[in-house]
């Protein structure tokens, strides 16, 4: 793995940065970007003899991820997650890629896990992402959340074996804490349609009933249930978050509006 540059961005991870870089060690570079941590994430990264690490901002998962990947030393650029880690069947997949076409993008099984169990269902099953890529060729998208490494014209995608293992859920308190995280990100996007409430709540209706029901979430029990209600939690707040910045301001320029009127001069 002399070509490839593992890269992470951190922040606020030190229950879960240990276990990843563990996970790397056969990495000779790993760049940890350190963004906007209030605990010893940076602190712990910096005790792995094979792991550099940078400070800079976050500007959205995407932009961040690839302004990250510009410290890497070699162009191949392995992505993971400061709550990922590889497995043995996945380090030897990665050590025995070929990497003389730049045109292949390679992409691994992100293997879900809710609080030590894994979880198949309820939208967490069949979670390919491309995680190796060469950064002349490709590189990440520019959306703030939910981000993917775009593939160009003419690069195709090839399946990896072994498993990236994602602790996705530790305590259901992150649950609460990525909804607002999140929900906050896309608030920013302002070209999005701000919808009317009777249509976020069936759009928020829609989301659990699509995980639990569509995709059988209800077949992983209580774990199940958390994750239809969070996802239809976080879809209520991102869509209501929007309406209720552009109703507030409508309210605003219509307060202004009507006192303007009342202290303008009528005609003598």
């Amino acid at each position: 793995m002399k070509q490839i540059s593992a890269v992470i961005i951190a922040g606020d991870a030190s229950r879960t940065i240990a276990r990843t870089l563990q996970s790397l060690e056969t990495f000779p570079e790993v760049v940890v970007y350190a963004n906007g941590s209030h605990d010893n994430t940076a602190e712990i990264a910096e005790t792995f003899p094979n792991t550099r690490v940078v400070r800079g901002d976050f500007i959205g998962f995407g932009p961040t991820k690839n302004r990250a990947a510009e410290h890497a030393s070699n162009d191949w650029i392995f992505s993971i997650d400061a709550d990922e880690y590889v497995d043995r069947e996945l380090v030897d997949a990665l050590s025995a890629v070929d990497l003389d076409d730049p045109d292949v993008a390679y992409a691994v099984e992100r293997r879900n896990l809710f609080m030590g169990k894994l979880v198949t269902r309820g939208g967490w099953g069949n979670d390919w992402l491309v995680r190796l890529y060469n950064r002349k060729r490709c590189r990440f998208n520019d959306a703030v959340v939910h981000e993917q490494v775009d593939i160009p014209r003419g690069c195709r995608t090839v399946r990896l074996p072994g498993g990236l293992w994602h602790e996705a859920v530790t305590e259901l308190d992150q649950i609460l804490q990525k909804i607002s995280r999140y929900s906050e990100l896309r608030r920013r996007d302002h070209a999005r349609t701000a919808h009317s409430p009777p249509v976020i709540l069936l759009r928020t209706f829609w989301a659990f009933f699509r995980s639990y029901v569509l995709e059988a979430g209800f077949l992983e029990g209580w774990r199940g249930v958390v994750i239809a209600f969070g996802n239809a939690t976080g879809t209520f707040f991102r869509h209501m978050k929007r309406y209720a910045d552009k109703a507030v301001a409508a309210e605003k320029a219509a307060e202004s509006a009507s006192t303007d009127a009342v202290l303008r001069p009528g005609p003598r």
